[in-house]
C-alpha cells in the first residue's frame, strides 16, 4: 500500500495540508492517567499546530468520541492505553500504540513518531493487528496482546466466580448436610438447593467466559463464539472421555487458539460479495467447528491418558509416608483447580472413604481451601500489587475458602499462573503434609473448614493448623512472587499496584491484576510546574465569604470545594499531618462526622499508592461514610510536602476529596477526572498558585468545570 508523503508537523508552509490526529486514552480504572494523557496529548498538538481529537474511555464511560469522519480524515491515531482498545475502525491509519504514561510524560515524541507508525491492516478488532510479542508499534512500553487478552477474560470471569461461589457458599451453610456418600447434601426439591443450583450455573459458565473474553480481545467480535464454545468443550471431560474436564487452563488454551486461528482466518482473501458475511457466519462456524474438534480428538485425549495414569500412580503411593503422599496430594489439588490433576487426587480420596480409609480424604480437604484463604490473605497483606476489584474478590475468595470451594483462587491463578500457581502448590503441600503427619481423617467428599465444622473431621485443632500454615505459606509466598515480577518488569522498586484502584501516578502503569491492565515505562523526571515569574493580577475583590460561598455553590465542582474548604497556606510539613490538617478543614462544613476515620481511611488509600501525581500536585481521597455528601477541600505548601510523586517533585497544590460509600462511584470518579484535565494546563496551576487569598484561588476554581 502506498502512502502519500507525510506533511510536517506544524505546517509552516502555509501551502502544506495541516496534520490531523486522533488519540484514544484508557487506563484499566479509567481515572486519572486517563485524563492526564488526554490533556497532555492535545496541549502538545496546539503548540505544534496540529488538529487532535483525543477520545476518553474512563470509568465514567467513553468521552469526545471518534466519529467515522473524524478517523476518514484522521493523519494518524496515538492510542495512548494500558487496557484494550478496539483497533477494528482505524484499519488503514497509521497507529502508535503505547502506554498510557507515554502520553503523558513524552506526547510530543509520540506526534513524531505516529508520523512513521505502521498502518493498521485489515483484521478488525481487538489487539489483532499488533504484534503479539510486543504489543505495539513502539513509542513506549505496552503489555503485549497476550496480556491483555488473558486480563480481558479474567475481568469478565470474575463475577461469575464470585456470584456462583457465594451462592453455593451460602446455601451449603444454610441449607446443607454431611453425608459421607455425597459430601455436603442440600435436599433436593428445597429452597436452598435451588439457590445452589443458581451458584452452579455461575461456576457453569465461569470457564467459557474466560475462555471467550480471552478470544475476542484478540480476533474481535467473530472470536467470541469460538472462544466460549472451545471453553465448555474444555470444562467438559466427558466429551472427550475424561471424568474432569480441562478447567480454567483448557480455557485459556482454547481461547487463545480461537482469537488467533480467527485472526488467521480474516487474512483469507474471499470474493467482495462474501465479506459482509464472514465476520458473523463463516468465521464462527469455522473456528467453532475446527476448534471443537481439535480439542476433542488432539487435545482432549491427553487429558484423558493423564488423568487415568494419575489415578494409577497415586493408587500405589499408599503405603508410602503419610507425610510425602499429603504434600504430593496438596500439590495436586493446588494446581489446576477443577482440572484434571485437582480431580485425580480428589476423586482418589474420595474413593477411598468407603474402604475405611478417611485420611486421604483428610490431606486433600486440608489442601483444598488453602488456595482461596491464600491469594485472599495476600490481597490483604500487600494491598498496594492488587486493583480495587481484586481486592474484593480476594474478600470473595477468603469466605470461598471457608466452604472448601477452591473455584474462589482461579481469578488470580488465571491472571498471574507463573506467580499464584507455585504459591498455590507450596501452600497445598504443605497443608496437606501437615494433615498427613497428624493422621487428620475427613468423613466426605468434600473439603475446607466447614466439614469440620459439620464434624466430618477426625483431628479438627491440626487440620486448622495445616490450612492456617497452609494458607499463610501460600499469600507470602504469592506477595513475594508478584512483587519480585513487578521489579524485574519495571526495572524499579514497585510504587503503584498492579490495575490499582485509582492509577494516579504520572507514568505508573499496571501489571497483573486485576483484573486489568498494561504496563508502561517508569517515566522521566517531569519538570516541576514553573513558579510565575510575576504574580498573576490577582481578581476583582470578592464579596464576603458567606455570599461568596452561595454564588459560587453550583460553580465549583457541584458546591463540593467552596472558600470554607480553602486554605491559603498548609501549617503542616509532611503528608500525614497535611491529610489530618486538610480533613479538619472539611470538617468545618459540617459533612464531616468522624475526622478521625476520614484521616485513617485517607491514610489507608495512602498505604496502597501514593495520590502524589507529580507537577507539585496531589489529591489524597478518601470513600468513607465518616462524611454525610461529598466535600472537596484545597489547600497549598510553600515549601511543598513530599508525598512520594515518581517525578521527585513536593506536592504544592493538594486537593482533597471525600465522599460517601454511597456515592462513591460516579462521583467521585468524576471529581477526579475534572480535576485531572485541568491541572495538567500549566497555567491554570500558575494562576492557582497567585492567587493572594481563599477568594481569588475560588475564582481560579471555576475554571474547572
Amino acid at each position: 500500500m502506498n502512502h502519500p508523503a507525510d506533511p510536517p508537523i506544524g505546517g509552516s508552509d502555509g501551502e502544506q495540508k495541516k496534520l490531523k490526529l486522533l488519540a484514544v486514552t484508557a487506563c484499566p480504572t479509567g481515572i486519572a492517567h486517563t485524563y492526564m494523557a488526554a490533556e497532555k496529548l492535545s496541549q502538545a498538538a496546539e503548540s505544534l499546530g496540529i488538529d487532535m481529537k483525543v477520545e476518553t474511555q474512563g470509568s465514567i464511560g467513553a468521552e469526545n468520541v471518534l466519529t467515522d469522519n473524524d478517523v476518514r480524515d484522521a493523519d494518524g491515531i496515538i492510542i495512548a492505553a494500558d487496557k484494550d482498545v478496539d483497533r477494528g475502525r482505524f484499519v488503514g491509519k497509521r497507529v502508535l500504540s503505547v502506554g498510557v504514561s507515554e502520553g503523558i510524560s513524552h506526547p510530543e515524541r509520540l506526534i513524531e513518531q505516529v508520523r512513521s507508525a505502521p498502518v493498521h491492516g485489515d483484521g478488525g478488532g481487538g489487539g489483532g493487528a499488533v504484534d503479539p510479542i510486543t504489543g505495539g508499534g513502539g513509542g513506549g512500553r505496552e503489555r503485549s496482546v497476550a496480556y491483555k487478552a488473558l486480563m480481558n477474560g479474567v475481568s469478565y470471569m470474575i463475577p461469575f466466580v464470585v456470584v456462583g461461589g457465594l451462592l453455593i457458599a451460602i446455601s451449603l451453610s444454610l441449607g446443607g448436610h454431611t453425608d459421607p456418600q455425597g459430601g455436603l447434601v442440600i435436599p433436593d426439591g428445597s429452597f436452598w438447593k435451588h439457590v445452589n443450583d443458581i451458584g452452579v450455573i455461575g461456576f457453569t459458565l465461569m470457564v467459557p467466559i474466560l475462555s471467550g473474553y480471552i478470544a475476542y480481545a484478540i480476533g474481535d467480535r467473530p472470536a467470541l463464539v469460538p472462544g466460549m464454545i472451545g471453553g465448555f468443550i474444555a470444562n467438559t471431560g466427558e466429551l472427550y472421555d475424561s471424568k474432569a474436564g480441562a478447567g480454567f487452563i483448557g480455557a485459556i488454551v482454547t481461547g487463545f487458539l480461537a482469537g488467533y486461528l480467527v485472526l488467521w482466518i480474516k487474512k483469507v482473501k474471499v470474493p467482495k460479495f462474501a465479506q459482509p458475511i464472514m465476520p458473523i457466519i463463516v468465521i464462527p462456524i469455522v473456528a467453532t467447528t475446527a476448534l471443537g474438534l481439535f480439542f476433542i480428538y488432539v487435545i482432549g485425549k491427553p487429558i484423558s491418558w493423564v488423568f487415568e495414569h494419575l489415578t494409577d500412580w497415586l493408587s500405589g503411593m499408599t503405603g508410602t509416608s503419610a507425610i510425602l503422599l499429603g504434600a504430593i496430594l496438596g500439590l495436586m489439588i493446588a494446581f489446576d483447580m477443577g482440572g484434571p490433576v485437582n480431580k485425580t487426587a480428589f476423586l482418589f480420596g474420595a474413593g477411598l472413604i468407603a474402604t475405611g480409609n478417611q485420611t486421604v480424604m483428610g490431606m486433600c480437604a486440608a489442601a483444598i481451601p488453602v488456595m482461596p484463604l491464600g491469594q485472599g490473605l495476600a490481597t490483604l497483606i500487600r494491598k498496594r500489587l492488587y486493583s480495587e476489584q481484586e481486592r474484593e474478590t480476594g474478600l470473595a475468595a477468603l469466605f470461598m475458602g471457608l466452604f472448601g470451594i477452591s473455584e474462589g483462587a482461579i481469578p488470580f491463578a488465571a491472571a498471574r499462573p507463573a506467580q499464584v500457581i507455585p504459591a498455590n502448590m507450596l501452600g497445598g503441600a504443605v497443608a496437606g503434609a501437615i494433615a498427613g503427619m497428624a493422621s487428620v481423617e475427613d468423613a466426605v467428599p468434600h473439603g475446607g473448614p466447614i466439614v469440620a465444622v459439620l464434624g466430618a473431621v477426625g483431628g479438627v485443632p491440626m487440620f486448622f493448623v495445616a490450612i492456617a500454615i497452609g494458607s499463610v505459606v501460600t499469600a507470602l509466598t504469592t506477595v513475594a512472587l508478584v512483587d519480585l515480577s513487578e521489579r524485574k518488569r519495571r526495572g524499579a522498586p514497585v510504587v503503584d499496584v498492579p490495575g490499582g484502584p485509582e492509577p494516579v501516578l504520572a507514568g505508573v502503569g499496571v501489571g497483573a491484576g486485576a483484573v486489568g491492565s498494561g504496563a508502561s515505562a517508569a517515566p522521566q523526571k517531569a519538570p516541576a510546574a514553573p513558579a510565575p515569574a510575576a504574580a498573576a493580577p490577582a481578581p476583582a475583590a470578592a464579596s464576603p465569604k458567606a455570599e461568596a460561598e452561595d454564588e459560587a455553590s453550583d460553580e465549583v465542582l457541584s458546591g463540593y470545594l467552596t472558600e470554607q474548604t480553602v486554605k491559603v497556606q498548609l501549617d503542616s510539613a509532611d503528608k500525614d499531618s497535611a491529610i489530618r490538617e486538610m480533613a479538619t478543614l472539611l470538617a468545618a462544613t459540617g459533612k464531616v462526622n468522624d475526622v478521625e476515620e476520614l484521616v485513617r481511611t485517607a491514610l489507608r488509600r495512602e498505604a496502597q499508592g501514593t495520590t502524589g501525581l507529580g507537577e507539585e500536585i496531589a489529591i489524597p481521597h478518601a470513600k468513607t461514610d465518616a462524611v454525610t455528601s461529598p466535600v472537596v477541600g484545597f489547600a497549598r505548601s510553600a515549601e511543598g510536602i513530599e508525598w512520594g510523586a515518581l517525578d521527585g517533585t513536593k506536592a504544592k497544590l493538594i486537593f482533597m476529596i471525600s465522599v460517601p460509600e454511597a456515592a462513591a462511584g460516579d462521583e467521585h470518579l468524576r471529581i477526579l477526572a475534572l480535576l485531572s484535565r485541568k491541572l495538567m494546563d500549566t497555567g491554570f496551576r500558575e494562576r492557582l498558585e497567585a492567587a493572594p487569598d481563599e477568594a481569588a484561588i475560588l475564582e481560579v476554581l471555576r475554571e474547572v468545570q
